[in-house]
């Protein structure tokens, strides 16, 4: 009987996966990771509101009664420090440079797809499973069937070896169909309301939470068409381009758009314009290749739950792509990943390093 360890993090989503593999005839046990120390970062607001547990370890409680009714082993696993030299360090060099990063990525690559896997290996395992959705296939990374739940964006960076032994059990499923069995099997979790945001955020307010890592540092906010000063930002990594909401500009009832940054002056530039926001080109580096592919024609996604795009590709190094738009393309963001697809295959991303229109640098502005 093959033994798989699978990622159990409390929600309905690997309950189902647990309850699956045990289903099919697998040695099951559960892993649990804390990747977070909510000690740490206890704002004003802080981790457990009017006493109440801390979301992290609501989740593990949870992922307990879960295995517990399911008769399976839950082990648990410390990840705190690699995930603040991995992942959290990364999120606020990112801020400081006035990019906006995607930490989910990066815990997918060093932690889910990697720590992860070699506790479960110390576990005894022979296949490793998460609640992905997504699909795995005779070495293709493929997307879900449910492509409204979709995450081989998030899966795009993690590195090709890691994929080998790892199962996603609902990658089949849509979620109305995971929520069905979760409630016929009267699971613990099936009613429970999916995780939003950054998992170290959660729920809170995200510039609160910066600030209590990233002194604030006002400046003016400018009227990219105008050339006027209309406002004043509270610092410049609690902005991304598109941004509507938020933007602080008081007393005016007209929503701007984020535009642009210029960090040497410490200038927000915002618009009305839509078009302002539109880019024909990217260059993305750091490049993670899942698939053996390299076509010069594909499509692209900018952004999780964004729509695809073709795209041309123009291969200049090892490390770096220019991706032409056959279309413009709003709101391109520096930071966030550039995703890869043929068809239903993700061959992999790289991380948009500048967005251009008619070959100048369109969102640091001078």
């Amino acid at each position: 009987m093959k033994k798989v360890i699978v990622g159990v993090s409390g929600g309905v989503d690997s309950a189902v996966a647990l309850y699956l593999l045990k289903e099919a005839g697998y040695e099951v046990e559960g892993l649990f990771m804390r990747n977070w120390d909510s000690a740490i970062n206890n704002d004003q607001e802080g981790m457990a509101l009017g006493g109440e547990i801390c979301p992290q370890e609501q989740d593990y409680n949870d992922a307990l009664k879960v295995c517990e009714q399911l008769g399976v082993k839950l082990h648990r696993v410390d990840f705190i420090k690699e995930y603040w030299d991995y992942v959290f360090t990364y999120f606020l060099e990112e801020l400081e440079k006035g990019r906006t990063p995607n930490p989910d990525m990066l815990c997918n690559r060093y932690i889910k797809f990697d720590l992860f896997i070699k506790e479960a290996l110390k576990l005894g395992a022979d296949y490793v499973a998460t609640g992905h959705y997504a699909k795995y296939e005779n070495g293709k990374l493929l997307r879900a069937k449910d492509l409204n739940k979709d995450q081989t964006y998030f899966l795009a960076d993690v590195k090709a070896a890691n994929f080998k032994n790892v199962l996603f059990p609902i990658g089949n499923l849509t979620k109305t169909e995971v929520r069905k069995i979760a409630q016929e099997q009267n699971l613990y979790v099936a009613k429970k309301k999916d995780s939003t945001g950054i998992c170290f955020i959660g729920e809170r307010n995200y510039q609160k939470f910066v600030q209590n890592y990233l002194k604030p540092n006002p400046g003016d906010i400018i009227n990219v068409e105008t050339k006027e000063v209309i406002g004043r930002h509270n610092g410049l990594m609690n902005y991304t381009i598109g941004q509507r909401r938020n933007v602080g500009i008081g007393g005016n009832s007209e929503r701007h758009f984020v535009c642009g940054k210029n960090l040497k002056e410490n200038k927000l530039y915002v618009t009305f314009n839509e078009e302002y926001l539109m880019s024909d080109e990217c260059i993305i580096k750091n490049l993670n290749f899942i698939s053996p592919l390299r076509p010069t024609f594909c499509t692209a996604k900018f952004r999780y739950r964004g729509m695809d795009y073709p795209v041309e590709l123009v291969y200049q190094d090892e490390d770096t792509i220019q991706v032409k738009f056959l279309e413009k393309v709003k709101a391109v963001t520096p930071g966030q990943a550039c995703v890869l697809y043929l068809g239903e295959e993700c061959l992999g991303c790289g991380f948009i390093e500048q967005v251009r229109k008619n070959n100048q640098d369109l969102w640091y502005l001078s």
